[in-house]
């Protein structure tokens, strides 16, 4: 195909919830592709949003990390002005499912409150200036579970698909889809939204399927599996992921969303198999097979049988095709988990984070508003 025409040039941009897994990989990938772009991080660094993530870049110069929640919009309009940003990437948000069933109320907070206050903030301030709108670009993440469930025989989920959101989670990120479409066609705000398939690859928050199996693996624990463990997700790696949005920020069309997929549709049996057979290669326990610590708990309520995603439009109208074959990715992402213990080992006490902050303050890298 031929290349797409430029839509916007991000030069300065907000990431929220950049601490996270998909947010933090996203800053890593901006900083090696674009050095001389500024990138500024905001995150509460609640209990998924780890300031570790971010150690490779905290010296870059054109890095920072401010700590505050998308929730305090006179603290979102103030980096705004201060960082003169001309793009935000909007990642922060509440996204475990079985979380959103125990604890609804954080993820209304988080998902639909906090990205109307993120929203508001841009457009006032982005409105501060004749024709200042121009040059700006709101782009938001969201969810294939926007879409439902599909049955084994129907097609992919595809940009016409009617929302039908199943779980807590879910209808909280179709809400905030919305509010991004409105903010769009109300206000004339420049929007683009994309919403993904399954993310796995480095720095996922422990308690996810893939680095919760792997590290069950390392310390003997048994591999729980919802149901008959025949639910289907289709995967993406987090670096195609990051690709992807990269060329819906520079070519998308205003006010449009596209899905992003990473064409491999696995049954969670599949994927469970994958990594066990991973592990035997690089980390084998002293006796039999990781296969011999799988076992089958009562499914969560609502799951939903399959998601699947079309991401044709993506390929079509701006070049997007994933470049990472799942054998390769979930072997790459067993390495990094068995090299970055430090990393894990951290996330899940704590300690890691407090002394990340402690660094981070030192250098005058943290802004608390």
């Amino acid at each position: 195909m031929t290349q797409p025409e430029p839509t916007h040039q991000p030069h300065r941009l907000l990431i929220t919830g950049g601490a996270g897994f998909i947010g933090a990989n996203f800053v890593h990938y901006w900083l090696r592709h674009y050095p001389q772009s500024r990138v500024v991080v905001l995150d509460a660094l609640t209990y998924a949003g780890n300031a570790a993530s971010l150690a490779a870049v905290a010296d870059h110069p054109n890095f920072r990390l401010v700590v505050a929640s998308i929730n305090d919009r006179e603290a979102v309009a103030r980096l705004l002005r201060e960082e003169a940003i001309d793009t935000i990437v909007h990642f922060a948000a509440e996204s475990h499912v079985d979380r959103s069933i125990s604890g609804p109320d954080t993820f209304i907070e988080t998902n639909i409150v906090g990205t109307q206050q993120l929203l508001s903030a841009a457009l006032a301030v982005w409105q501060e200036a004749p024709g200042a709108l121009a040059g700006r670009r709101f782009h938001h993440i969201s969810t294939d579970e926007v879409y439902g469930s599909l049955g084994l025989d129907d097609p992919p989920f595809s940009e016409q698909t009617p929302y039908a959101p199943n779980s807590p989670y879910a209808a909280s990120k179709a809400a905030s889809d919305h509010l991004v479409r409105a903010w769009h066609h109300t206000y004339g705000l420049d929007t683009t939204t994309s919403n993904c398939s399954n993310n796995y690859g480095p720095y996922q928050f422990p308690e996810k399927l893939i680095p919760l199996l792997i590290l069950n693996m390392l310390e003997g624990k048994t591999l729980p599996i919802y149901g008959d463990g025949s639910n289907i997700r289709d995967w993406l790696h987090v670096d195609d992921h990051c690709r992807g949005i990269d060329r819906i920020l520079r070519y998308g069309v205003s006010g449009e969303s596209y899905n992003i997929g990473g064409n491999c549709e696995r049954t969670n049996m599949e994927v469970v198999a994958s990594l066990c057979d991973e592990m035997m290669r690089h980390a084998p326990p002293a006796a039999g097979h990781y296969r011999d610590l799988i076992r089958f708990v009562s499914d969560r309520p609502g799951h939903d049988r399959r998601y699947a995603i079309d991401a044709r439009r993506l390929e079509q109208e701006l070049g997007f095709v994933p470049q990472v074959q799942f054998d390769q990715g979930i072997a790459d992402t067993v390495r990094w988990y068995l090299t970055e213990r430090e990393w894990w080992q951290g996330v899940r006490d704590g300690s890691y984070r407090d002394w990340m902050a402690h660094n981070y303050d030192q250098r005058q890298a943290v802004a608390i508003p």
